[in-house]
């Protein structure tokens, strides 16, 4: 009648093989992922980055004005935040950040502002200029 009816009762076969630890085990289950990487692509593509910012010919003025103050007044020792644009090293765009320091010089040459811990801002790139330098500029 039942069609197991003469094995059901029988014990189980035993393996030559040791048993496997319940860890191992469980990665047998684990997801798989056939397209490696591809979740690091989609992040990347929903990655949010901006466009720089084209100053108008007012703005670049008031700017250069900051950085000819800041550049007469360098041995004041002058702290400034600076926020400037940052490219984005694998897509179009990128983002804008912020940095407060004392200015160590301007490199007219390298076009750059170096600060007193040696980093480096591009003059290009920077979009605004504040600091308390700026209440004596006339």
């Amino acid at each position: 009648m039942n069609k197991y009816a003469d094995i059901i009762h029988l014990s189980r076969p035993k393996s030559t093989h040791p048993p496997m630890s319940l860890n191992n085990r469980s990665f047998q289950f684990a997801p798989f992922s056939a397209l490696t990487g591809y979740d690091e692509k989609i992040k990347e593509t929903a990655r949010i980055t901006s466009s720089k910012i084209d100053l108008t010919e007012e703005e670049k003025l008031k700017l250069n004005d900051k950085l000819e103050w800041l550049k007469e007044n360098i041995n004041r020792n002058p702290e400034v935040t600076i926020t400037y644009f940052v490219a984005d090293k694998k897509k179009s765009g990128g983002s804008y950040q912020k940095i407060t320091g004392n200015i160590r010089r301007i490199d007219k040459v390298g076009k750059c502002l170096v600060f007193r811990d040696k980093t480096k801002v591009f003059l290009d790139d920077i979009i605004k200029v504040e600091g308390n330098i700026f209440r004596d500029m006339v």
